[in-house]
């Protein structure tokens, strides 16, 4: 299903296939040859979305840019089941395996595989060519990708990358902090109110230019 958000509507490549259970909301631009997935969720909330040719969303995998955090996503990309990119840049023919999260301000460089379950933290840059193993942090930039067990030298990198203060503008600090980060997080998502179905006459297309066929 497509949505109007924001006054902005989704555009699909006549030749991209999108499951009728998935979500794609707001400024989002999917390119040629692209294959969206039952459950999977496309949202641009403030800031557009940009998937190139060929690129390949999974079941229930989430996909979500705000104002201050595009997402890019490029050319024969695959995007696991479960996986989730948020304000992110994923360069091309990257494989984000099941399970993967990707956080705001992060980019993947081209040839890219971030295993199943594995994380792409924060403002972390991953050149081209580089593997994260399963369950593993990349984080940094520039990047170290540490096994999960290494929870002091990561918890020392987030603290540097500032998760409260470069996603929700928040100090890391306020004795409120959660009481801050869903009051304002949750007043810039009840925009979601207005939110509009765009129909197939609406956006100008026919039938089928929208198969379901996945």
């Amino acid at each position: 299903m497509e949505y109007e958000h924001d006054g902005h509507v989704p555009h699909i490549h006549p030749d991209a296939v999108v499951a009728p259970s998935a979500i794609i909301s707001g400024d989002v631009t999917l390119g040629a040859g692209c294959r969206v997935l039952h459950g999977a969720v496309i949202t641009a909330e403030g800031g557009a979305i940009t998937i190139g040719e060929n690129a390949i969303i999974m079941e229930n995998a989430v996909i979500r840019a705000v104002a201050s955090a595009p997402v890019h996503i490029g050319d024969h990309v695959l995007i696991g089941p479960g996986a989730s990119v948020s304000g992110a840049t994923i360069e091309d023919e990257v494989f984000l395996a099941t399970g993967t999260r990707v956080f705001n301000g992060a980019r993947i460089g081209a040839r890219s595989e971030v295993r199943i379950n594995a994380v792409v933290h924060l403002r972390t840059t991953l050149p081209d060519d580089s593997v994260v193993p399963i369950g593993w942090v990349a984080i940094g930039d520039p990047v170290q990708i540490l096994p999960p067990h290494e929870h002091e030298q990561i918890a020392a990198a987030q603290r540097e990358l500032d998760f409260p203060g470069f996603v929700f503008g928040v100090d890391r600090t306020t004795p409120d902090l959660m009481v801050q980060v869903t009051e304002r997080y949750g007043h810039s998502l009840a925009r979601h109110r207005d939110d509009k179905p765009v129909t197939l006459e609406r956006h100008g297309r026919r039938q089928h230019h929208h198969r379901h066929d996945v």
